[in-house]
């Protein structure tokens, strides 16, 4: 039920509760009064009798109580001693006889014990509810009778009277409630609907002007909103803050309730476990296939601190740190080591590398050192024995030179000065340096260069030509050919330097540009390469903005395109 409605009918019950009350005190009151006066009279009427009937006896006492009796309205009755009727204003003389002994009767009793008696009940002779007062006289007692009927007459007038004031103001009444009903439950709705929409998270229109209780909780309402209003602005200010340091953090973060259940997966950790970016994840300990992985989440959601593992992740591996919630649940982190790992691999890699190419001409020179101190060599033997120490030594320099030309490009120490230059006379001038031992080889050059101009680091470009044309040079079988093709573009200038060499097979080409990489590790060495040619060019020019990439056909030759682009005008 509304409110407007309870009050209403609160109202109207309290009315008419009101107005029942007020009948049944009148009636009682009313009906008491009436009695006693009623009393008073007949007591009054029957010590009137008392004495006119000691005067009489006989005839004329059944005369005057019938007269008397007609007179005021009232049964008269007359007795003696022994409780016989001798004469009755409602019976003629020749009935007395058949009227029941009165000795019994209680306000007859009280009379001829000497004593003045009343009773209300109900005639057996009459037939009707009747107040009797008896008195005594000489030779018995007389006793005067009034109907009741006549007060319940009067209470009853007076009842309806009562009733329909009562009628009249439960209807003023019901008026006036359903006014004061609605005037009180309108600003009580009103606040309702405001707190409605709080609890909704909408802006609601409260009245404050009220000056009563009601206004009270209005501005109460006013300010709580306001003071929930800042509080879920500054909780929905720090959530998003949240959310985005989640959502941009590199580790993956996975939240799990208590049940295990995962309540949050940030984008890195569905990139880790493979997860579409609107797929549901599947629960905690199905996101790891590790036992030891498995293990440490279940201790974690026991509220257990656990140790930092290594996890493997389909191709990734990740370090898992899983915390536990102080309410139940966990947070599980996964922090991606892959490319550490890639690092930590190209590292050993590296130092064994660098010990493997440094060992072999470390062990010649002091192979020939060693015999060349311990034992008198003939001075042709000595001169080949220095020059093998000479050329391995310049082999240890060039591996030296090499690594540092790579660090220093690799940690951004050096940085390109671009310029134009013409390529055709750059080609001629490092293919010079080459040109003794290609033409020990018998291997030709051809250039279809033209006059392009190369917008790139002189001293850059120059090693990087070195470094193509030496590998050309190198794995070029006798009487070989390499080509030097140049062609200018909107993206740059685009040089391809094309062998007719052993090629390299399709696997390999990938991985060519990585240092200390070989195709046929025992070949290599024996031409006397570093294994760092192709990884320096891969960097300088990428330095420069360009890119670079190799072609291949195994046993047809090679081709490696690099391009050197234009400057961005200002």
């Amino acid at each position: 039920m509304r409110l407007p409605r309870k009050l209403f009918a609160s109202y109207v019950l309290l009315v008419a509760a009101s107005t029942v009350t007020l009948v049944v005190a009148s009636d009682r009151s009313l009906r008491s009064r009436l009695l006693q006066e009623a009393t008073v009279e007949v007591t009054r009427e029957t010590a009137y009798l008392a004495r006119a009937v000691g005067t009489l006896r006989g005839a004329p006492l059944d005369s005057l109580v019938h007269q008397l009796g007609r007179t005021t309205g009232r049964r008269l009755t007359v007795i003696d001693r022994s409780g016989v009727v001798i004469a009755d204003s409602d019976f003629p003389q020749d009935e007395l006889p058949s009227l029941e002994n009165h000795a019994s009767r209680p306000e007859f009793r009280e009379a001829l014990a000497g004593r003045t008696g009343t009773d209300i009940r109900h005639s057996v002779s009459t037939g009707r509810w009747e107040m009797k007062v008896a008195m005594p006289v000489a030779g018995g007692a007389v006793r005067v009778s009034t109907p009741l009927p006549q007060v319940d007459a009067v209470v009853q007038d007076a009842q309806n009277a009562v009733l329909l004031g009562g009628l009249l103001a439960l209807a003023v009444g019901a008026v006036l409630a359903l006014g004061f009903a609605r005037s009180v439950a309108r600003p009580l709705l009103r606040l309702r609907d405001a707190a409605q929409s709080i609890a909704r998270g909408e802006r609601p229109v409260i009245d404050v002007r009220g000056r009563d209780e009601v206004g009270d909780l209005a501005r109460a309402l006013r300010s709580l909103e306001e003071n929930l209003s800042g509080r879920m602005a500054e909780l929905e200010r720090e959530r998003s803050e949240m959310t985005a340091l989640v959502a941009s953090m590199v580790e993956g973060v996975i939240a799990l309730d208590a049940g295990g259940a995962v309540t949050t997966l940030n984008p890195a950790s569905r990139r880790l476990l493979k997860l579409a970016p609107d797929a549901a994840p599947p629960a905690a300990l199905e996101l790891f296939r590790q036992r030891t992985a498995r293990e440490a989440v279940e201790q974690a959601l026991r509220g257990e601190e656990t140790a930092t593992i290594e996890v493997e992740l389909e191709s990734r591996t990740a370090l898992l740190s899983s915390h536990p919630l102080p309410d139940g649940g966990a947070v599980l982190v996964l922090h991606d080591i892959t490319g550490l790992k890639h690092l930590e691999t190209v590292r050993r890699d590296f130092v064994a590398n660098v010990s493997h190419e440094l060992k072999t001409p470390l062990t010649v020179i002091r192979g020939y050192a060693e015999t060349l101190a311990a034992e008198d060599v003939p001075a042709e033997v000595r001169r080949d024995f220095l020059d093998k120490v000479l050329a391995n030594a310049r082999r240890m320099q060039q591996l030296v030179d090499d690594l540092l030309d790579l660090s220093r490009i690799e940690s951004r120490a050096w940085s390109p000065r671009p310029e134009r230059i013409p390529l055709g006379p750059l080609v001629h001038e490092v293919w010079s340096t080459l040109k003794p031992r290609a033409d020990a080889a018998r291997l030709t050059l051809s250039t279809r260069i033209a006059d392009t101009m190369l917008y790139a680091d002189p001293q850059a470009a120059r090693q990087v030509l070195f470094n193509v044309l030496d590998n050309g040079v190198r794995y070029t079988p006798d009487s070989g050919h390499i080509t030097v093709l140049a062609s200018t573009g909107p993206a740059g200038v685009e040089i391809e330097i094309t062998d007719t060499g052993v090629g390299i097979p399709g696997e390999h080409l990938p991985r060519i540009f990585e240092r200390f990489y070989r195709v046929d590790p025992a070949r290599s060495r024996e031409l006397g390469g570093t294994g760092l040619g192709l990884a320096i060019v891969k960097h300088l020019v990428e330095a420069h903005g360009g890119r670079v990439e190799a072609l291949s056909t195994l046993g047809a030759g090679t081709t490696i395109r690099m391009l050197f682009p234009e400057p961005i005008p200002h």
